[in-house]
């Protein structure tokens, strides 16, 4: 049987702040700052669950499969967001990271009633995505018990998919069904129960560090440079020429000529001036030494 809600620390409440309704605003934002200032040492703690967590997740990404997040509430609107944010700043296929949550799109702008309880649905979602053993698939739930998550999470296990489960409590259901644990144990909140508190600061932090990281193992960064970014406006399109010109010395006018002749892509304009190239022959080049920047430059 899961643990009755009550008994979880998440849902414990912290006589520290039995009076914050009373508190002048400053006082309450204090109140706040100190426990948002505890997340990050929580985190600290899991760093060798998360580290061998995204190891694993890597290595299957960079044999093809996909890592899929899933969530419900304010677990899957995070992970939707995280998702999200790998083409625009990765360059990758939206296909390659994706968010499942609880209720599908509507639930992203709104609460959907029960969805969060429905094992089946979680299945579900994962076998409409023909999950697979390349696959990795991060269930995300607060409190570590969501039905719909331990449902997706069950299904992907049963497909040979690699399963990762990050919870805020400590033995979780969701520890238990997944082969990484990670739990980030950051106590009870400020409003009591209201894990878009502390709990959500914490899955964002160790959703940052596994896209961001999965995706430096697969070569989509060049030191801290996010090369493979999609330079889809103005912003985008200045850091693309400062990023050109900071690797390869080249002045503004060569690596602005360079990335028209690339499409706007970092890594070929990159190799056209470095090696003297065609962005023909960059792309050549490119694509011989699998994708990887520093690999290309040193050849």
């Amino acid at each position: 049987m899961i643990n009755p809600l009550p008994e979880l620390p998440t849902e414990q409440s912290d006589p520290r702040y039995s009076q914050i309704d009373r508190l002048p605003t400053e006082q309450v934002a204090r109140l706040m700052n100190q426990a948002d200032a505890a997340v990050p040492a929580a985190v600290a703690v899991a760093i060798p669950a998360i580290s061998a967590a995204i190891d694993a997740i890597a290595a299957r990404m960079a044999d093809g499969g996909r890592l899929l997040y899933v969530g419900a509430g304010t677990s899957g609107r995070l992970a939707v967001l995280d998702a999200s944010e790998c083409p625009p700043t990765f360059g990758t296929d939206p296909s390659l990271v994706q968010g499942v949550i609880a209720g599908g799109l509507d639930a992203l702008t709104r609460s959907v009633e029960g969805a969060e309880d429905d094992a089946e649905a979680g299945a579900a979602s994962l076998a409409a995505l023909e999950v697979d053993a390349l696959d990795s698939v991060v269930g995300v739930s607060a409190s570590g018990r969501a039905p719909f998550v331990l449902g997706a999470l069950g299904e992907a296990a049963r497909r040979g998919a690699l399963t990762v489960g990050l919870s805020c409590n400590d033995g979780a259901p969701l520890s238990a069904a997944a082969e990484h644990a990670i739990e980030v144990v950051v106590g009870p909140e400020v409003v009591t129960g209201s894990t878009r508190l502390k709990a959500g600061t914490a899955q964002k932090l160790v959703l940052n560090m596994i896209s961001t990281i999965s995706m430096i193992r697969l070569g989509r960064t060049y030191g801290n440079k996010m090369i493979e970014m999609s330079a889809m406006n103005s912003k985008l399109a200045d850091r693309a020429l400062r990023m050109v010109s900071d690797i390869t010395g080249a002045d503004h006018d060569t690596a602005g000529n360079a990335l028209d002749a690339a499409s706007g892509q970092v890594k070929i304009a990159v190799l056209m001036i470095q090696h003297g190239l065609d962005a023909g022959g960059a792309r050549a080049l490119l694509e011989s030494h699998g994708e990887r920047l520093s690999d290309a430059l040193s050849s």
